[in-house]
């Protein structure tokens, strides 16, 4: 299979991803912070690692800021309904993902938040019209770094100012970036970033993170079992055990520490890089397809990892399964989970085939990616 589904879940896995998930499995099913006993420590220094690996990749100075979570949907959740309280206004994007639409639209729909979505283009968002969709009782920017449709960028620095400006709080989705681009929550002062790990991180599934910054708090997304503090009935206030009830993924951290460690030595840019040549030469074999229209930031601009287009009189699922099943390639159709977005480049009714790369793909897999799509452009259009 030549997989070109990376924006969803990154495959293959860097060397020692699955061994390390293996080792915890076989040789240490204990709690880690839930014993003082010689597995539950070990336990409890892979996920350290873990938390040491991620945060380093991302400039956060205190490992302990870093929250782990599922995934980043929940990182999002988390993010959202511990920060706000009723009588609050939101501002956010068309470019979202639904792991941020529908918890902000969940809670309007309780009559505790409104919420304001500002327009955006194929190529961007203007600052100025983030800029004045902000009010007095405004309490979130709530932003996605990339599109997972258009490939669009988002000036996280300029949002940060932004609402920092008008004395609200900045939350970043990178689920699209992270492990890929340069992202350094001390320096652009974000004050919530939510990342998943299954994704650019090369973790496995089911792992993600939130960062809190120092001196914001939550409300804890869980409450119950912490290791500690065990007689009171209230939530410890520590982090980050404050907002990791419960057992964590173990096996699935021990797998996260080594892909962040992957991605730290290459290093993000030189993985962006990588990855924004084979973008590139994704739609120049396709550009010349009669009938093709591409989504998102125009030829050599930069954009996410990943290209998403429409053939004009062939259906996106169709030519998806068919990439599957006859040519053993993986991309994405539909809708993405981005309703918003597809508003935007204006197919919500079609929606569209997207291919995205990672580190491990090569200029060959797009060449054969290319060339089935040719092949099967032109039988769905006779056919």
């Amino acid at each position: 299979m030549i997989y070109l589904d990376n924006a969803a879940s990154t495959w293959p896995k860097p060397p020692g991803v699955a061994e390390a998930v293996k080792e915890i499995v076989a040789n240490n099913g204990a709690n880690p912070g839930r014993g003082t006993h010689k597995m539950a420590m070990q336990a409890a220094r892979v996920v350290a690692r873990a938390r040491s690996a991620v945060a380093t990749l991302f400039g956060v100075r205190n490992p302990e800021d870093l929250i782990f979570t599922h995934n980043a949907t929940e990182a999002l959740n988390m993010a959202i309904f511990g920060l706000l309280k009723p009588g609050d206004h939101v501002v956010t994007t068309m470019l979202e993902h639904n792991s941020v639409r529908r918890p902000l639209e969940a809670l309007r729909r309780r009559g505790w938040i409104e919420v304001t979505y500002v327009q955006s283009t194929e190529n961007g968002i203007e600052p100025e019209k983030v800029r004045a969709a902000f009010r007095s009782d405004t309490r979130l920017l709530a932003v996605t770094h990339a599109s997972n449709v258009l490939g669009t960028l988002v000036d996280i620095d300029a949002m940060t100012e932004i609402a920092h400006a008008n004395g609200a709080f900045c939350l970043v989705d990178a689920a699209q970036t992270a492990g890929s681009f340069p992202i350094d929550v001390t320096r652009s002062e974000i004050d919530l970033l939510a990342v998943p790990g299954h994704k650019g991180l090369f973790g496995p599934q089911g792992t993600g993170a939130l960062y809190i910054r120092p001196g914001l708090e939550l409300e804890p997304f869980l409450y119950g079992g912490t290791g500690s503090h065990s007689e009171e009935p209230d939530q410890p206030l520590e982090r980050p055990i404050r907002y990791e009830s419960g057992t964590l993924n173990t096996p699935g951290l021990a797998g996260l520490a080594v892909g962040a460690e992957f991605v730290s030595q290459i290093g993000p840019s030189a993985i962006g890089q990588h990855n924004q040549a084979l973008i590139q030469s994704l739609r120049e074999g396709l550009e010349s397809l009669p009938g093709i229209k591409f989504t998102g930031p125009g030829r050599g601009e930069p954009r996410a990892d990943l290209l998403a287009f429409s053939l004009r009189g062939v259906d996106s699922t169709e030519l998806a399964v068919l990439l599957s099943d006859q040519y053993e390639i993986a991309v994405r159709s539909g809708l993405h989970c981005s309703p918003l977005a597809h508003q935007v480049a204006g197919t919500l009714d079609e929606g569209l085939v997207r291919v995205s790369v990672s580190w491990f793909n090569t200029e060959n897999d797009i060449r054969e990616c290319v060339a089935a799509i040719r092949e099967l452009a032109d039988f769905l259009r006779d056919g």
